[in-house]
Parts: structure tokens; C-alpha cells; sequence
């Protein structure tokens, strides 16, 4: 059954995977995802259901658009695969749990957010006002009420330690360092960690994001770099590997 069960949250993945793509696009565009069907970006032709079958129909129309040939943005098909192979994964480290649901939940924020913060520079605040219920709902059905507050505050205190460190690289670099939709990010990720360990995320994803923005600014000459997508991957590995507080005093030797 364990082998089903990850076949079927990999399926599952692959078709919230395509979802969340057109969520990713549509938001920040304040364009329907909901009830407006698909279409393809060049000739706009309405797309069936055979057209959008996840990573099967990519492959079997070679990449192009059925109707106008043109070629089809592969993000989508990226991130249905992106998604499957991490809704599998959640349910291999954590079975059917409440840390499974919040393990699905950062998945799908990583999937939207990725994609809208790469498309546009933006995090919607729609998508992070969502995330934030979500998570409140699960961690008090799963803590209780006093816990959750307690999880409210730390992602205040991280959401003011993000906010102090914008207005730090905002005066040593004369110009925005930061967006305020990662500042707001910061909040939804120390909602579900406690400090520590946020702290941790900041770090890490820096550490992830610096090889890839030096190779971003060679080939393409921006200074834009989206930082939101290196949170939350930071952000899902702190999660994955279960690194809390007392893992990291041991292993600053603290405790």
C-alpha cells in the first residue's frame, strides 16, 4: 500500500502542479484561475482537457501548441513534475499526519510563489494570506490554541527581523534590497518554525541563492533576483529534515 499511496500523491502533485502554474500567472495579473479555462499564450485558442494532461500532453504534441504550433513554455510541465516528485516525498517522510498537511502546503506555496516571483518579481499577498489560514488551521487542530499564538508570535518576530534587515541593505545599498512580499513571506515561514530555525532558512537560502543570482546577473545582466522561491526550497529542507530548535543548539554545541 505504501507504494500506491506514493504513486497516488505523485499523480496528485503532478495535476496540482499544473494548477498552481496557472495560479502562479494568473494572480498577480488578478485574471480568473478559477472558472476561466486555459488557453495558449500565442494564438489563445481555448486548450481541452487532452491539451493539458500533465507532462503527458507536452510530451505527446513534442512541446507545441496543438492548434498554432508555436512552442509551449516548458514551466508548466517543470513544475507538474516539480510537484509530484514533493507531494510523494511528504508523504514518505511524514505517512498521513498533520505534519503531512503542512509539509503539502509549503510545497504548493513553493509551486505558486516560484513561478509568480519568477514570471513577475511579485509575491501575491493573496497567495500568502491563503497560506497563512491554512497553516493557523492546521496547527491548531494539531496543537491546540495556546501553541498556535505562540506560533503567531514567532512569525511576528520574523517578519520584524526580515523587515530589519531590508532597512539595513536599503541604507548600505541606496536602493530596495529587499521586496515586502519576502519581508510577508517571512512571517507565513516563522508561523510554522519557531525563530531558530527561521533564522536558519534566511541563511540557507542566501547560500543558495548567491551561486545562482552571480550566474543570473553574468547571462542575463539584471540585478533583479526573486528571493522568494530560495525561502521557501530553504524553507522546505529545514521542514524535510525535521531541524528544529534543539537540533541546532547541538550542533552550535549550545546544548
Amino acid at each position: 500500500m505504501g507504494v500506491l499511496y506514493l504513486i497516488i500523491f505523485f499523480i496528485l502533485g503532478l495535476f496540482m502542479g499544473s494548477f498552481y502554474t496557472v495560479i502562479g500567472l494568473r494572480c498577480p495579473k488578478h485574471e480568473n484561475f478559477i472558472s476561466n479555462r486555459s488557453y495558449c499564450d500565442e494564438c489563445k485558442h481555448t486548450l481541452s482537457f487532452l491539451d493539458m494532461v500533465p507532462v503527458i500532453s507536452f510530451v505527446l504534441l513534442h512541446g507545441k501548441c496543438r492548434y498554432c504550433k508555436k512552442k509551449i513554455d516548458p514551466l508548466s510541465t517543470y513544475m507538474e513534475l516539480f510537484t509530484g516528485i514533493l507531494f510523494a516525498l511528504s508523504y514518505a517522510i511524514f505517512g498521513f499526519s498533520y505534519e503531512l498537511l503542512i509539509a503539502l502546503g509549503i510545497v504548493s506555496m513553493l509551486s505558486i510563489i516560484s513561478v509568480s516571483d519568477i514570471s513577475y518579481y511579485i509575491i501575491p499577498d493573496e497567495v500568502l494570506v491563503f497560506f497563512t489560514a491554512y497553516f493557523l488551521i492546521i496547527l491548531t487542530l494539531s496543537n491546540g490554541v495556546m501553541a498556535t499564538l505562540i506560533s503567531l508570535l514567532s512569525g511576528f518576530i520574523m517578519f520584524c527581523i526580515m523587515y530589519t534587515i531590508m532597512l539595513l541593505g536599503n541604507f548600505l545599498f541606496k536602493k530596495e534590497s529587499l521586496g515586502g512580499g519576502d519581508i510577508k513571506l517571512m512571517f507565513v515561514i516563522g508561523l510554522v518554525l519557531s525563530p531558530l530555525p527561521s533564522l536558519f532558512v534566511i541563511f540557507i537560502g542566501s547560500l543558495i541563492a548567491l551561486p545562482i543570482s552571480l550566474v543570473i546577473l553574468i547571462r542575463k545582466k539584471t540585478k533583479l533576483i526573486p528571493f522568494g522561491p530560495f525561502l521557501i526550497i530553504a524553507f522546505l529542507i529545514i521542514y524535510f529534515t525535521k531541524i528544529d530548535t534543539n537540533v541546532i543548539l547541538n550542533l552550535l554545541n549550545f546544548k
